[in-house]
């Protein structure tokens, strides 16, 4: 038998254990391929860091267009295709659910490590050597993190606003991030929860309403809810205060019987008799409402025309057709509870705003509910001129509202402006004399990788990228930990004095997800893609000429 194996694959003919029209690489072609996707994928967004950075123009199939530098949304709309650059854009998705801020930086040191990676493997060092070395380097890093890193509470307002402006820099409507940055810290503070004696902060309570029209400086916060919805009746009064509001889970209508039924009328009085019998029960729906002392009524079925008849005679408001999230909103906004059958409704059910009105804003109705006494949920009305710019501004405040969180939850701030990534750089350099071999000089390669970060805000800013890392390393062989890039004076000044903080969770997260996605890119030693010259050969096969046609 292995005499005819062998013979097999001297003369005879070759095995194919891979169907026709597979690509295959192995080896040194497919870490090469690998690693020059994920470069370029880095490549994309990296003009995109830091206050200066550039904004990427998006033009999907159907023209829509999509203007920002926010490193996710630019890799989720770019629908990569090549497997190792979708990896890339994990690690910008990963970031982005897991701390909000950071996800440019992330992707950007893991196609730095792969680049560092390739020079290694050009001197012939083997990829787990590299890996090992990698390993070591980042459990370094996340050490030195820990170790470098202050902690912050929700009693240091300014700091909190640093972190929210900090994580807004660079993206349209600057202008406006203080007030932004007031904003978004009073709704987080609103919302926030202490469980366990930790502070946790669920993000869907924050809830982001877009509307174009108005300036970046228009942004408002509702200690409340803004539905996108208006009131059913025109009758019904625009403004009403001291709110008592009843939320609902049913319809105000005459709803279908479950099973088939039907009714036999045999006379006009017959029949007058059962319509004024479903005028009897709505009224008497209404009654019910009214007596619990509720003036707004909101619910996520519908609502008859006859019942909003009775409503506004009452002067009672009501929306209908509300979102369930929408609905919980306003429960934890306005301590309602949301009452699935009117029977039950007591004026223990209700909840309570100062003002519940409805306003135009873009030319649409909407209602806002405000002014509630103790709010568990609140929305951010995010204005700006166009909707391009004012979709830009809800990525910056949703970017501002993870940084924040991420720093509430993990209590604890690194400085900014590349400041960290140097000090991290410099550290694990010495780490790296501890130890000999090929390791060593990986250790050294990841610790040259993470300077990828201040070199870049440099280059982005204009300035000479050399110079400034020369600066940079020199103030950090000196001990001053916090000494980073000021881009706009182009020099190297303590970055936490010009109030660039970070949160500790942002860069961990980074530097983790980057680490874990070089390596296992590097682990790749071998690429088989299905064939994608099926279809082809089909086609093929229907054109080719039959034996009779000839």
């Amino acid at each position: 038998m292995a005499q005819q194996a062998y013979v097999a694959q001297i003369g005879g003919q070759p095995v194919l254990i891979l169907p026709e029209g597979t690509l295959r690489s192995t080896g040194k072609d497919a870490q090469r391929n690998n690693i020059a996707a994920a470069k370029a994928v880095a490549d994309i967004v990296r003009t995109t860091l830091g206050p200066k950075g550039m904004d990427k123009m998006l033009v999907d199939s159907i023209g829509d267009i999509t203007i920002t530098n926010d490193g996710v949304t630019i890799l989720e709309e770019m629908e990569v295709e090549h497997p190792a650059a979708k990896m890339m854009v994990e690690v910008a998705k990963t970031q982005n659910e897991e701390v909000g801020d950071g996800t440019t930086s992330a992707v950007i040191i893991a196609g730095e490590l792969l680049k560092r990676a390739e020079e290694l493997l050009d001197q012939d060092i083997h990829p787990t050597v590299i890996i090992k070395g990698y390993q070591l380097a980042k459990e370094e890093a996340l050490r030195v993190l820990e170790e470098i890193a202050t902690p912050i509470n929700l009693k240091e307002e300014d700091n909190l606003k640093k972190i929210v402006i900090t994580a807004m820099s660079g993206k349209t409507g600057k202008e406006a991030a203080p007030k932004i940055a007031e904003i978004i810290v009073s709704a987080v503070k609103t919302v926030v929860e202490e469980r366990d004696g930790k502070l946790y902060v669920n993000k869907d309570n924050i809830k982001r309403v877009k509307k174009h029209g108005a300036s970046v400086l228009d942004t408002e916060l509702v200690n409340g809810v803004v539905v996108d919805k208006e009131f059913v009746h025109p009758q019904m009064p625009k403004v009403v205060k001291n709110a008592k509001i009843a939320l609902l889970d049913c319809p105000l209508e005459i709803e279908k019987t479950e099973t088939d039924a039907q009714i036999r009328i045999t006379s006009p009085e017959q029949l007058q008799a059962f319509l004024q019998q479903e005028q009897r029960m709505i009224k008497e729906m209404v009654e019910k409402i009214a007596k619990t002392g509720a003036n707004v009524v909101i619910t996520e079925k519908g609502i008859d025309d006859l019942a909003q008849h009775y409503l506004a005679k009452r002067g009672i408001v009501a929306c209908r057709r509300v979102k369930r999230s929408d609905l919980e909103a306003l429960a934890k906004a306005t301590g309602a509870r949301i009452v699935s059958n009117l029977d039950d409704l007591s004026e223990k059910d209700l909840g309570f705003a100062e003002v519940v009105e409805e306003k135009k804003i873009a030319g649409e109705a909407m209602t806002f509910v405000k002014g509630c006494k103790n709010p568990k949920a609140v929305t951010i009305l995010v204005r700006g001129s166009t909707e391009h710019v004012v979709d830009e501004i809800d990525r910056n405040v949703e970017d501002g509202i993870g940084a924040l969180v991420s720093a509430i939850e993990s209590g604890k701030v690194v400085p900014g402006g590349g400041a960290i990534e140097a000090e991290l750089a410099k550290r694990i350099r010495e780490f790296a004399e501890k130890f000999s071999g090929r390791e060593q000089l990986a250790i050294q390669e990841f610790a040259n990788a993470l300077e990828i970060i201040p070199r870049t805000l440099a280059e982005n800013a204009g300035l000479d990228p050399i110079d400034i890392l020369v600066e940079l390393r020199a103030a950090h062989e000196h001990g001053k930990v916090n000494h980073g890039i000021d881009v706009f004076e182009g020099k190297i000044k303590d970055v936490v004095e010009m109030g660039v903080i970070e949160p500790l969770k942002v860069k961990t997260q980074a530097i983790k997800s980057a680490a874990e996605a070089a390596e296992m890119i590097l682990r790749i030693d071998d690429v088989i893609a299905a064939g994608k010259l099926g279809k082809e050969k089909e086609s093929k096969k229907t054109e080719t000429p039959s034996e009779n046609e000839y």
